[in-house]
């Protein structure tokens, strides 16, 4: 069997970051920018107040009270450019540059806040208050990185450059296709043995989450030649299917691959999500085939498919949040195999099992619960209460 580590090794060798596209800011959060943006001004542009107040020069203020001319009042935006004088002092609000002859910026709240004279009470030290031009940024300074993950902080700073449109890769465009004649859409009538589709919901959410553009497809009859139609029609960047890898005699996907020379079906030395499939198809799409079960279809995509539409976007970090939990119950874990069980949190560091009835990879309804997975070692045979896991956090 194939290592957990060598499978998503594997996976990741799948993927390189996608093209790159020219997007309006409006558009660019959850995206990843291309390419490094520097400042060719210095941040801020100038001098500017920090504080509503008046500019003075400190040396009129040295010996207080003192009364100053108002010669000026700048509002932030303002294109004036007066000269502070000895004896005078301009009135100016936050963000406003500071003028000329000035030097310190006294708070609105230690004057008597006139507007043709002003009574300084007190004073702060020489330069306070001032925020310098380039403290920020000094021109030829990079601003926001490529390969950032552009959310509102990153995009603010890009709009402090000026720009309206930034270049970032796109994001993946991934069909998702869940297999089985026993199958049907949510909502329609079920006759003996037929259950609703619920991993095409689940893989395709799996997908957003992961910053991807899912494209669902499914439930998909167990018709070999219709699914290789299918697989091999598809305009889309990668492919996830669900069911249909195992060796059993209606394990369609695996029926519909197998002449595929870059396509390899693999056991893999875990729990849930043993059976396991992924390459390139002729067009050299990557496919990811996933096992069937819903809690195994869960614990793949999270290993093994999440990461490589992570790096598919331009991300270099790919792995998600890991912390160190204690376990609050005990179970049993394969011998030679990684165990992957889902977990939920019962204390700020402790967690139990998400699926308490056990840890088969068919319980969906508790797979609701599970706000992360511990991942134990293949060496590792008996989780007892107390024991220190590593637990990847899959909800926040």
């Amino acid at each position: 069997m194939r290592s957990l580590t060598d499978h998503r090794a594997a996976a990741l060798a799948l993927a390189s970051p996608l093209p790159t596209v020219e997007v309006p800011l409006d558009d660019a959060d959850g995206l990843v920018l291309a390419d490094d943006l520097r400042t060719d001004e210095p941040l801020p542009r100038w001098d500017n107040s920090a504080m509503d107040g008046y500019a003075v020069r400190h040396a009129d203020v040295s010996v207080l009270p003192v009364t100053l001319r108002v010669v000026a009042d700048l509002p932030a935006g303002s294109a004036d450019e007066p000269v502070v004088v000895a004896g005078s002092a301009a009135r100016i609000m936050t963000g406003a540059p500071v003028p000329a002859g000035a030097d310190t910026i006294v708070p609105v709240e230690l004057t008597d806040a006139g507007t043709v004279t002003v009574l300084v009470r007190d004073a702060p030290a020489p330069g306070t208050h001032l925020r310098r031009a380039g403290e920020d940024a000094v021109p030829g300074d990079v601003v926001v990185a490529a390969g950032t993950l552009l959310g509102p902080a990153a995009i603010a700073a890009v709009a402090s450059l000026g720009h309206a449109g930034v270049r970032v890769h796109r994001r993946p465009r991934v069909a998702v296709v869940s297999t089985g004649d026993e199958l049907v859409p949510p909502g329609s009538p079920l006759r003996r043995g037929q259950i609703p589709d619920s991993n095409s919901w689940l893989l395709a959410a799996a997908v957003r989450e992961a910053g991807g553009e899912a494209v669902r497809i499914g439930p998909v009859p167990d018709d070999v030649d219709a699914l290789r139609d299918l697989l091999t029609g598809l305009d889309v960047d990668a492919i996830v299917t669900s069911g249909g890898v195992s060796v059993g005699a209606y394990d369609v996907v695996k029926a519909a691959l197998v002449d595929q020379p870059d396509v390899e079906f693999v056991a893999v030395a875990v729990q849930p999500g043993k059976p396991q499939g992924l390459g390139r198809l002729p067009d050299g799409t990557p496919i990811y085939t996933l096992p069937g079960n819903p809690v195994s279809s869960f614990a793949s995509f999270e290993m093994f498919v999440r990461p490589a539409l992570l790096r598919m976007r331009g991300l270099a970090d790919v792995e998600r949040r890991t912390v160190v939990a204690v376990a609050d119950d005990a179970w049993t874990t394969p011998p030679g195999r990684a165990q992957l069980m889902p977990v939920r949190w019962v204390g700020p560091d402790r967690v139990v099992r998400a699926t308490a009835r056990g840890s088969g990879s068919h319980l969906v309804a508790r797979l609701a619960l599970a706000e992360g997975l511990a991942v134990i070692p293949a060496e590792i045979t008996q989780v007892a209460a107390g024991d220190h896991l590593t637990v990847l956090r899959v909800s926040p």
